[in-house]
């Protein structure tokens, strides 16, 4: 059977019509589309834009310090201003133990681990020579003039920034011990400042037997580094010296060195000094001064700023350590400074930290953040220090006049030897004689002469 079409007139009339709606929607469809894709395509643009920034832009190299927990809290807006304005660099303070010793064990171990985490080393200035020594440290002195530097820094903070003629540390904050003295107790007896070892024991009884002190004078005399650092002064106040690095000679059992610590002894021994000085620190001498209870105090600048909202504020002043007849005095030199880890992987961003540092607008910041003394010579006359530590310019003359704890490599060994046998002559466990001819031998055994 064939197919039978059936004609409808209605609907021929409609197929144009369908057709035509058909195409229209199909091409709404598409435009619709389209603007979809557009917008979509838009959408993805715009998020790979904001994306991709943080993908290819390099992140902030890592420079890392290990600094005492103190300090470093003290350096904490500094610490932001430089990462605010030095975007390819993050400084990240490691804040470490608040002990010196403790600190250089950290980074001594770091370095013999061969991967130490530091690219800077924040270091105080006997640590020096043992890290060049041990090649822990990159040689500064193509960065740098060191005359240029002794220029504007004082010379002794530099030189104790050197080993074998070559630059290690740059400094930033210096240190040095000093005498305080009472000024109203001084005018009440009628006595000037002393000038000698000889003055400054006969002023200390006149004012004990007119019972205007308990004490003559005190100093650290604790089995520790600050022994060391006391006794260099008295050692250079009589002419005498540690070790002379350049030719390794030691002069402990020297006729100067036997009066360094019979002076010291001749304290004790008529009361002037406490008996109990043998076993006292920084702190304790400090408190002992403060108190009203003392003449003469030898100790750091740091105490100067507390003693001026103690009850002696007003009566007391300072001045570099008192010498023999015909001799000169020297301050010990203390002082921080940074050198740069030889293992860094990033040794220009970490100078680029040492030069952001080295600008004295800085280190005014710095100086009043944390009242350090500076290393930089223009720093002890600024007008904004002075106004806050108007003792800076007198600590110029003392700190400018400073004595070096020997720059050898063996130094912390060399210490540990005097310390022990300074303790064993002041507390009269042996004589001076014996006690200081016994660390001269193992002195010298430890330096090879």
């Amino acid at each position: 059977m064939k197919n039978i079409k059936f004609y409808n007139p209605t609907l021929e009339k409609l197929k144009p019509k369908v057709h035509n709606w058909l195409k229209f929607m199909i091409i709404r469809l598409k435009q619709k589309f389209k603007i979809t894709i557009l917008i979509l395509a838009t959408f993805l643009s715009i998020l790979c834009i904001s994306i991709l920034p943080a993908q290819t832009q390099e992140k902030p190299v890592n420079i890392q310090v290990l600094i005492q927990a103190l300090e470093g809290t003290q350096w904490e807006k500094i610490q932001a201003d430089f990462n605010k304005t030095h975007p390819n660099i993050n400084l990240e303070i490691v804040k470490g133990p608040n002990n010196t010793n403790l600190v250089e064990d950290l980074y001594t171990s770091s370095f013999l681990l061969g991967d130490s985490p530091y690219d800077l080393a924040y270091m105080d200035i006997v640590w020096v020579q043992k890290f060049a020594a041990a090649e822990w440290l990159k040689d500064l002195s193509e960065k740098v003039d060191i005359q240029q530097l002794k220029e504007q820094y004082l010379p002794r903070d530099v030189e104790g920034g050197t080993y074998q003629g070559k630059l290690y540390r740059m400094p930033l904050r210096s240190d040095g011990g000093m005498l305080y003295y009472r000024t109203d107790l001084l005018k009440k007896a009628g006595f000037q400042s002393p000038n000698t070892f000889a003055e400054l024991i006969k002023i200390s009884k006149k004012l004990q037997q007119q019972k205007l002190t308990e004490w003559g004078y005190v100093w650290q005399g604790k089995q520790y580094e600050g022994l060391s650092a006391m006794f260099i002064e008295i050692l250079k106040g009589y002419g005498g010296f540690w070790v002379n690095p350049e030719t390794n000679q030691v002069g402990l059992d020297r006729p100067e060195a036997i009066e360094a610590v019979n002076f010291l002894r001749t304290t004790i021994d008529e009361g002037i000094s406490p008996p109990g000085v043998t076993t006292y620190g920084e702190e304790e001498t400090r408190l002992l001064f403060q108190s009203g209870n003392t003449v003469f105090l030898r100790n750091w600048p740091y105490v100067y700023p507390l003693a001026s909202t103690s009850k002696i504020a007003g009566n007391f002043n300072i001045k570099p350590m008192v010498h023999a007849p015909g001799k000169n005095s020297g301050a010990c030199l203390g002082g921080w400074g940074f050198g740069i880890v030889k293992t860094t992987k990033h040794p220009e961003e970490a100078w680029e930290v040492i030069q952001y540092f080295n600008q004295p607008e800085i280190q005014r910041k710095l100086i009043l953040a944390t009242g350090f003394i500076p290393a930089r010579k223009s720093l002890f006359n600024d007008p904004i220090l002075v106004e806050k530590f108007p003792y800076l310019p007198d600590l110029f003359s003392v700190v400018n006049n400073s004595v070096l704890r020997p720059p050898i490599p063996q130094y912390a060994q060399a210490s540990d030897i005097l310390q022990r046998y300074l303790s064993t002559a002041l507390t009269g466990s042996g004589t001076p004689e014996s006690a200081m001819k016994t660390a001269a031998k193992e002195t010298r055994v430890l330096l090879g002469e």
